[in-house]
């Protein structure tokens, strides 16, 4: 266990849903550190996530979110970085230096723009029905991954030769394209860099849908 953690404080919660890939981003990161942490399904289904209960805890109504021993969290990378700075040797996973640190923080907002805007609205349209056009995000989805295999030749992770942020921010949606309609065989940089992450120790996967036809 993370030697960081309180002896005697309660895990952690994180409240999710099991198959967003935001929620499985916390939970990585609960996993790499190797903190204690217990789950909460939010029946999002059944506006359990607009109940003045999570409303406190998040106040924009989305998963994932945390409370951690009363410090009450939401954003999956705002989770992330607070876990890195809370729990982790923090300049490993936040930047060594003032380059790899903007370099992270820029892969945390393509996490936030193109990786939404691509593969997770993909995912969100074949998954959980919502009502995006499928195929310009697909088409997104491949701007994106043409510019991340160009960027991953030669390299072992995003920004370093070690984990860091940028790829637990990256992970979830990207492993699970295929889920979207998304196919990654064109890119073998960006399938190798997935490799890479699942066989960290503590490696915690996401609950896999069905896979349509990818393209």
């Amino acid at each position: 266990m993370n030697t960081k953690f309180p002896a005697n404080a309660a895990p952690i919660k994180l409240h999710r849903v099991a198959k967003s890939g935001h929620s499985h981003r916390a939970e990585l990161m609960l996993a790499f550190l190797d903190l204690p942490y217990e789950t909460v399904e939010v029946d999002m289904a059944n506006g359990a996530h607009k109940a003045p209960e999570f409303l406190a805890i998040s106040p924009f109504g989305q998963v994932p979110a945390i409370d951690d021993n009363g410090t009450m969290l939401s954003d999956s990378n705002g989770i992330i970085a607070y876990l890195a700075e809370r729990y982790g040797e923090t300049a490993e996973w936040t930047g060594r230096d003032p380059v790899e640190t903007a370099k992270i923080q820029s892969w945390l907002s393509v996490a936030a723009g193109e990786i939404f805007a691509g593969p997770c609205c993909a995912r969100l349209v074949t998954v959980f029905g919502a009502p995006f056009d499928h195929e310009a995000c697909i088409a997104k989805s491949h701007a994106l991954f043409e510019v991340m295999e160009k960027h991953l030749e030669g390299k072992s992770f995003l920004v370093a030769e070690r984990l860091t942020l940028a790829d637990v921010a990256g992970y979830s949606y990207i492993a699970h394209a295929p889920e979207g309609g998304v196919s990654l065989e064109a890119y073998p940089n960006i399938r190798n860099w997935l490799d890479r992450i699942e066989a960290q120790d503590r490696f915690i996967a996401m609950a896999k849908s069905p896979i349509p036809v990818t393209v």
